[in-house]
């Protein structure tokens, strides 16, 4: 799980007459660039005084009241850090996790009351006046999501002719009902015999045993599918069925007949393939070799033991922990062994707990509510914090910088993972994104972080130097074959996964991204390395990628808006001048979709319609990302940059945050967004920081 771009430039070093640099496919390919002489790299050039104490430095041109709004918006984010060094923020997703998360307890048997209504409470508050439950703030009804938060409160005792039961139960029919739902939320149900196993695609266990050359195999799947994926294979073959507490009849379309006949894809179709290839994988499970099978699932439960972390999470992320306690549980493992202990108590730290509760019918609050995180994202939150407030004009000696140094360095991986099934060999290195993830850290993390950390300076500096050279070499060796980066695997591009009928929840594979590849591009501009072959390898992948508006797609981060503050704050550290088609072609496109209040917002539904590209409510992390670009595209004195500094002045609070309802980040593109609530104080103020003293490593820059 990853977002964000910084949007950094190149080591100190002056402009010079280069002739365009050849690329890969000739001296047509690179088009204006000139490649800045690359320098040793280091610490960022001396910043301006501390903004946190008196303010910036008063001689600095620029919109009225951005001054102020820059030591306000890092007296406020200095005050959020940990003790330990570290920033998180909340990440919310939606109610699926929380439903989940009961319907977990449910089924082990420690379900209390506390935590029940705690939950019903806050699924409650997420609840449309039609009933339903959408998957990020202002979307549209979704039914998955609304079949699961009913179920929950049903759990959590709400009745079924109460007038928002009513009303979802009744929106659910309107839509298809049960059968209607993703495969997730019927698995979810048959653990109850709310469905049938028999309705539900086979996973066989036997997937384990597959090599990596083989299509199909665990490998071929993005980490986060390939950690639900393993448990799940044991869930599927043993079919467990937990008494139901209550019916859900009302939540069929005809509850005569819960299980309407589909109409199989044309057999020439890959679709029809492997509904076929599902149908023979049910025969095989009536006679598949019991010997085989047990096998099968012992090496899956090595499998996941193996993976489970120090704090007993799995992957640092909840839907892999679910299905792996389950998994176990199913297995023999009761509750009291160590390994079944430590992942329910990793389980509960994802549950963020708040005493102001929604009001209840007398008008006061019914109570405290509990949302549960899908995820946590303290090194990336801290790496952004340490960017924004250095480009804010913090020293970089400051106590706050070198503990967030310090904490990052304590949380290098040096250990190999499941990476290296596709890179055997390279030498470990790098960040995650979570507290605890040493078997998947992340190529955009690490690109962050390094960026951070250039921006600080250590006490230790040769401690900084050696993590940071493990970094970018660990980057480089994941480089996939088309030039570009994924998010933590290379080359993990299979066709075939996202079309077994079983993956319907979203993403299951890690193809390279532009936002991504362009952190990476930026890092290692930033580490000189502009003019090495794989960086323009990197660059001209990236090229090819923008669309026709001149935009670029955010596979991280909400999107094009996204994707393009991503891209040309990397093009320009790579030396790429400003007048470069592409640049002009992306300062184009964001002008033309600001908004009339000066900022910049794209919905979630830019995923599924083209016509919401670059279309929304402005935000202050989106109208930042935007800022971002047409800062490092040499857009500081223009209007639009003029009218996107004044929206961020406008719209920040008086404690010094902003306030984002939507959701600007993305797990899987449309299927799981993210609200990542640090993202609204730590992009404007790197966008303010950079408009009033420019790029920290640009040549020629302000600083």
């Amino acid at each position: 799980m990853t977002a964000t771009t910084d949007g950094a430039g190149t080591p100190g070093a002056e402009p010079d007459d280069h002739t365009p640099a050849p690329g890969p496919g000739g001296p047509g390919v690179w088009g204006a660039v000139r490649i800045h002489p690359a320098e040793p790299a280091g610490a960022a050039p001396p910043r301006p005084a501390a903004a946190e104490a008196d303010g910036p430095p008063a001689a600095v041109r620029g919109v009225p009241g951005a001054q102020e709004a820059v030591a306000r918006a890092t007296r406020h984010l200095l005050a959020r850090q940990d003790a330990a060094g570290w920033w998180k923020g909340d990440l919310e997703t939606n109610v699926t996790m929380d439903a989940e998360d009961l319907l977990l307890r449910q089924f082990l048997g420690i379900r209390d009351e506390a935590t029940t209504q705690a939950a019903a409470r806050f699924i409650r508050g997420e609840q449309a006046a039609d009933g339903t439950w959408a998957t990020f703030h202002g979307g549209p009804p979704e039914l998955s999501a609304t079949v699961e938060a009913y179920v929950a409160l049903r759990l959590a005792g709400d009745a079924p002719d109460a007038p928002h039961m009513a009303r979802a139960s009744a929106w659910i029919r309107a839509h298809g009902g049960i059968a209607a739902a993703r495969v997730f939320t019927r698995i979810w149900l048959a653990l109850f015999g709310w469905w049938s196993w028999d309705q539900l695609p086979e996973l066989p266990p036997e997937l384990v045993f597959l090599p990596p050359w083989v299509p199909l195999n665990i490998y071929d799947f993005g980490c986060w599918a390939r950690q639900t994926i393993v448990p799940l294979t044991v869930v599927s073959a043993k079919r467990p069925v937990r008494p139901a507490p209550f019916a859900l009849d009302e939540l069929h379309t005809d509850a005569r007949n819960p299980y309407p006949a589909v109409r199989p894809a044309p057999l020439a179709s890959w679709d029809g393939v492997f509904q076929r290839m599902d149908k023979a994988l049910h025969v095989y499970r009536r006679f598949a070799p019991r010997r085989l099978r047990k096998a099968a699932m012992n090496t899956a439960a090595r499998w996941i033991i193996e993976r489970q972390e120090n704090d007993g999470c799995w992957g640092g992320i909840q839907p892999p922990a679910v299905y792996s306690v389950i998994a176990l549980h199913l297995l023999g493992y009761d509750l009291g062994h160590p390994v079944m202990r430590a992942g329910l108590e990793s389980l509960d730290r994802f549950a963020v707990w708040r005493e102001d509760g929604p009001p209840g019918p007398d008008g006061r609050p019914d109570g405290p509510v509990r949302m549960i995180e899908a995820c946590q994202s303290p090194v990336w939150d801290t790496c952004l914090a340490a960017i924004a407030l250095a480009d804010a004009g913090l020293p970089p000696d400051h106590p706050a910088l070198v503990r967030a140094a310090d904490w990052m360095l304590g949380e290098e991986i040096v250990r190999t993972g499941d990476w290296a099934v596709r890179r055997p060999g390279l030498a470990p290195g790098g960040w995650a994104f979570e507290f605890h993830n040493d078997t998947y850290p992340d190529i955009d993390d690490t690109a962050e972080v390094v960026l951070a950390l250039r921006r600080i300076r250590h006490p230790d500096p040769a401690r900084v130097e050696a993590a940071i050279a493990r970094g970018v070499s660990w980057n480089l060796g994941m480089q996939s074959g088309n030039g570009a980066w994924g998010a933590f695997d290379a080359d993990n591009t299979s066709p075939f996964p996202n079309r077994l009928p079983f993956c319907d929840f979203g993403e299951v594979i890690d193809p390279p991204s532009a936002d991504v590849t362009a952190h990476v591009v930026e890092m290692l501009a930033v580490e000189g390395k502009a003019a090495d072959p794989r960086t323009r390898r990197g660059i001209a992948w990236l090229l090819a990628e923008q669309e026709p508006t001149g935009a670029w797609f955010g596979r991280w981060g909400t999107n094009y808006v996204y994707g393009t503050g991503s891209v040309v704050p990397a093009l320009t550290a790579a030396g790429f001048d400003t007048a470069h088609p592409a640049i002009r072609r992306a300062v184009r496109w964001l002008e033309s979709v600001q908004n009339e209040d000066g900022g910049w917002g794209e919905d979630q539904r830019s995923y599924k319609d083209p016509a919401w590209a670059g279309k929304g409510a402005s935000t202050p992390s989106q109208t930042a990302w935007a800022l971002m670009a047409l800062l490092s595209a040499g857009e500081r004195d223009g209007k639009a940059v003029e009218r996107g500094i004044a929206y961020l002045v406008a719209a920040q609070q008086e404690d010094g945050s902003w306030d984002e309802p939507y959701f600007t980040g993305t797990g899987f593109p449309w299927d799981f967004s993210i609200n990542y609530h640090l993202y609204r104080q730590v992009f404007p103020l790197t966008a303010l920081g950079r408009y009033l003293y420019g790029e920290p490593f640009a040549p020629g820059g302000a600083r």
